[in-house]
């Protein structure tokens, strides 16, 4: 069900604002609109603009609290704005030079790795890198060139060239290395190993000795970094544990604030200008927003004694401005299938909240579908535990199809695929398989004939009288429809079908409410052109929209043949298992017994899953339902 809305309008002094959101707005669910759209008739509203004076804090905070324990808990006592503000920022200069020291050791570290992964490719170079930067007739140039230009310039070009190239290591892509060349001759020379696409390497002068000798110092500095990072880190998880319970505390304070400060982005502001145009003092703020009807009366009741807030309350009505959210209340048996409405979209305030029927048809198909009691059971159990420790909704629901499951299981006889073991309470599949498939579309027509009724009471709740009455899925559908069914009901009883002139009533007046829906819903709504685009298009249209219509009840129903054809596959399949276990006389083998169970249950469980809920919104959901609404949003869980 959909919980009854009253759209609230609080005011107050402007600087009282913080005081009622923490001690009301916290504690009451309430679905905030922005304040400035809500009251656009009212007179000097203003935004609410103020900068939080809590963002600072709340940065520092939050690079506090990671460095805490998981295990640590918040203190359980009250804490003051003030206190709060005290101890984040001692617990920050407290932890200011650890920090710096911990954040200057990481960029050296930093710094040695580049080092590091710049001389590395050269450790074979068994020359003092250091010398070689004291070279003055000879240039000297570090890099890698790829294979394929290495081997042109071994070669065809090296031969001829006044220069050495010491090759120092290699991958599958390059050759790293350092080549020399006289300093006369050394602009010709780079444009040659240019050419042939040489990438420099330029080598920091910060290194001692050969490049191997280098590497290893390099890597010595690293770890001592490495080391002294982590006593640093010790120290300062020491100091931040010892205070850990009261930042938490701080944190969870400031939290609240920011998230209180928040609700300015949604309130207004404006003057009393009957006291003087320039009193400041008067300035007062305005939040407006929905509350279920339980706790907007339990609001209105506290705050009676609260002379500084004043607030109006309305009950919905077709001239507030914005539509009332939807906060949807099922019981808890049922609650796990709001999934699938969400899925789909909100249902509006004024329409059917179809959970109900969700979670009893889609359970009810689902074990028409896959009816096996030792399967059925093993998905109650599943589920149930799946519910239990992970919390998804998902598990509940396959926990309930499956108590469908193991009913129809006792229906069909069947047990693990055994259909000897207990006798069948109704029928066995595979033995009247057109009694499946008949049932299947009785039932499947029975639940359209059910959502046209639901759409039907959706429009008189929307008071859409054209929905109401010559829509495909309104009266004229739901007499065109049900006077089909009765008929085909009738041949196959073997009794006679009325007179000709009823069955012209039945059908033919039904059709023309729905082909000429379009100018009757215009002339309801008093409008002046009844055929805005021309009589002929209109009947283009119209003709095509028929068809379709017709074509849609008959592939609707049909398309419920899918119950019974998964009910038969479901006990075929079965009939495999059983015979690859040898199980025609008997228990047969256990283990294929168990595997077979396990790939069938799976598979099968998985498909059909996806099968009703298909059922659900192509052919239930799309006669009527919309899902048009805004969800409920209270602003002390956002």
């Amino acid at each position: 069900m959909i919980e009854k809305m009253k759209f609230l309008s609080i005011t107050g002094p402007k600087s009282d604002i913080d005081r009622v959101a923490n001690t009301y707005l916290s504690r009451y669910e309430m679905h905030l609109e922005n304040a400035l759209s809500e009251l656009s008739t009212v007179r000097d509203l203003k935004p609410f603009v103020e900068m939080n004076p809590y963002r600072d804090l709340m940065s520092k905070s939050e690079e506090l609290v990671k460095k805490i324990d998981k295990d640590c808990t918040a203190s359980h006592k009250p804490m003051t704005p003030s206190e709060a503000a005290d101890v984040i920022t001692d617990a920050y200069l407290m932890l200011e030079d650890l920090n710096l020291q911990k954040k200057q050791l990481k960029d050296t570290k930093t710094h040695y790795k580049e080092l590091l992964h710049t001389i590395e490719p050269f450790k074979m170079l068994n020359y003092e890198i250091n010398k070689i930067m004291e070279f003055k007739f000879i240039k000297f140039r570090f890099g890698r060139i790829s294979h394929e230009f290495y081997n042109k310039f071994s070669k065809y070009v090296y031969e001829n060239l006044n220069t050495v190239f010491y090759e120092c290591d290699s991958d599958e892509d390059y050759v790293w290395g350092i080549y020399f060349v006289p300093a006369t001759s050394s602009v010709k020379i780079d444009a040659i190993y240019s050419s042939l696409h040489f990438e420099r390497i330029f080598i920091p002068n910060e290194y001692d000795g050969t490049p191997e000798e280098a590497h290893d110092a390099i890597l010595q500095k690293i770890e001592e970094i490495t080391k002294q990072i982590k006593e640093i880190s010790i120290k300062i998880k020491k100091k931040i544990d010892s205070v850990g319970p009261e930042l938490l505390l701080a944190h969870t304070t400031l939290l609240t604030l920011t998230k209180n400060h928040d609700i300015r982005k949604v309130s207004a502001c404006t003057k009393d200008r009957s006291i003087g145009k320039n009193n400041d003092d008067l300035v007062f703020y305005i939040v407006c927003g929905w509350m279920t009807l339980s706790q907007a009366d339990a609001f209105l009741k506290e705050i009676e004694s609260d002379p500084d807030v004043y607030c109006i309350s309305e009950d919905v009505q077709q001239d507030i401005g914005t539509k009332p959210p939807t906060k949807l209340k099922n019981p808890k048996i049922f609650k796990p299938f709001e999934m699938f409405i969400h899925m789909y979209g909100v249902p509006a305030y004024n329409e059917i909240d179809p959970t109900l029927f969700v979670a009893i048809t889609y359970s009810l198909i689902f074990g028409i579908m896959f009816g096996d009691v030792g399967q059925g059971l093993c998905l109650v159990v599943g589920g149930a535990l799946f519910y239990k420790f992970k919390k998804m909704n998902l598990g509940a629901i396959v926990s309930l199809a499956g108590i469908f499951s193991t009913i129809f299981g006792f229906m069909y006889g069947s047990v693990f695929g055994y259909e000897d073991l207990i006798p069948h309470m109704w029928m066995k599949p595979m033995d009247n398989i057109m009694s499946v498939l008949i049932t299947a579309i009785v039932f499947g027509a029975f639940l359209i004939i059910f959502a046209m009724l639901l759409n039907i009471i959706n429009a008189i709740k929307a008071h859409d009288y054209a929905r109401l009455f010559f829509d495909t899925n309104g009266v004229a559908g739901l007499v065109f429809y049900g006077g089909i069914i009765a008929c085909v009901a009738l041949i196959f009883t073997g009794h006679a079908l009325p007179g000709s002139i009823v069955l012209t009533i039945m059908f033919g007046v039904p059709l023309l409410l729905m082909f000429f829906k379009e100018p009757l819903e215009r002339k309801l709504e008093k409008k002046a052109e009844l055929f805005p685009d021309g009589k002929g298009m209109f009947v283009l249209t119209s003709v095509f929209e028929i068809f379709e219509v017709l074509l849609s009840y008959a592939s609707n129903t049909i398309s419920f043949l899918r119950v019974g054809a998964f009910a038969l596959s479901h006990a075929a399949m079965m009939g495999v298992v059983l015979m690859f276990a040898g199980a025609e006389q008997g228990i047969g083998n256990i283990p294929v017994m168990i595997i077979g169970n396990i790939i069938v249950a799976g598979m099968e469980g998985l498909i059909v899953g996806i099968q009703v809920l298909r059922l659900e919104y192509y052919e239930m959901f799309s006669r009527f339902y919309r899902g048009t609404g805004k969800e409920f949003k209270p602003f002390k869980n956002n």
